[in-house]
């Protein structure tokens, strides 16, 4: 490992072959705490009533942003090694944001969990942006665990199996597919619609791994990662956040210096190849806005409301404590 490496040989191996790794401890509960705060009021439900637990999932609207390479700095650092060295990546991405993502389970999946196989909700990252095998938008899948995670408490479910898959998908269609991986020129490329081709894909696979740790832990995942939110079945509180890695430049699978980054190399030996001599992008890039946007500012209104409720409420008490004294 050189000096300049945060990643250990067996570490880079282990993404270049399994297209994950999980950086441990890389930041404390004292920070995951600052992170979460007013969660549940944020939520409109009350943390000792499942009865308010009336959404499995929910992914919430940001707030407030944290300097990764403050906050969590080998993992930030780690994000750096895996893309090619910081000077690739986006400076935006260093901003990690409490926009949470909190799975609660469902009450009528308690006790049951769901196989991998058949969770509903199989897909692959970037719902704002027409997919190419190269796309910059996408540079690094990150997961950091706000709460501890054990086995059937709501972990993410990935599919490492699937990666080669996916890529083989892209590759085939420089052209460009949508977010839901239809081809350019199919029909329903510019609407959005159902998640059936990841979730067939998943029920082709045999292989997952259910994302556990400790609050504190990252997930650094390939870009092209097929995941999925478990079942919950456990109903223990469970909240992540999946902040963006987007580069600078597309990535390049055809370097004359062979300089690739560890996502390069592992999407290239997902394909079965050492270079990828002559591909190229046939349709420009392009945007895409998400129903999710429109959703989570129509949810942000409402969490900023509660929270001038909350603040209003808390300066009232205060205000009578001292009165009283």
């Amino acid at each position: 490992m050189s000096s300049t490496s945060v990643l250990t040989p067996e570490e880079k191996e282990h993404f270049l072959t399994h297209g994950w790794i999980k950086i441990s401890n890389a930041f404390t509960k004292a920070q995951a705490d600052t992170f979460t705060a007013n969660v549940w009021t944020r939520l409109n439900m009350d943390p000792n009533d499942r009865s308010t637990w009336t959404r499995l999932r929910t992914n919430m609207p940001w707030h407030n942003t944290f300097d990764a390479s403050e906050f969590a700095p080998r993992a930030w650092a780690a994000i750096c090694e895996l893309c090619g060295g910081e000077d690739r990546v986006d400076p935006e991405s260093k901003l990690w944001r409490d926009s949470l993502i909190v799975n609660l389970g469902a009450a009528e999946h308690e006790g049951k969990p769901v196989p991998p196989q058949d969770l509903p909700e199989w897909h692959v990252d970037g719902d704002f942006f027409v997919h190419h095998l190269d796309s910059p938008e996408q540079g690094l899948l990150v997961t950091p665990l706000f709460t501890d995670i054990v086995p059937n408490g709501g972990a993410t479910f990935i599919c490492p199996e699937a990666i080669p898959k996916v890529a083989k998908h892209l590759y085939d269609h420089p052209e460009g597919v949508s977010p839901r991986m239809t081809p350019r020129g199919e029909p329903g490329f510019t609407q959005e619609k159902d998640l059936e081709w990841f979730c067939n894909l998943a029920k082709s696979c045999d292989n997952f791994v259910e994302a556990t740790g400790e609050v504190g832990d990252v997930y650094l995942l390939h870009p092209l990662m097929l995941h999925a939110p478990s079942s919950n079945a456990l109903r223990r509180v469970r909240i992540i956040t999946n902040p963006p890695v987007s580069l600078r430049e597309p990535h390049c699978f055809d370097r004359e210096d062979g300089n690739y980054s560890l996502v390069e190399q592992a999407t290239m030996r997902a394909l079965g190849k050492e270079r990828l001599d002559g591909w190229k992008i046939t349709a420009p890039r392009e945007g895409v806005v998400p129903e999710r946007v429109r959703i989570q500012e129509r949810m942000k209104q409402e969490e900023l409301k509660r929270l001038e409720e909350l603040k209003a409420k808390e300066g009232q008490q205060a205000a009578a404590v001292s009165a009283a004294a």
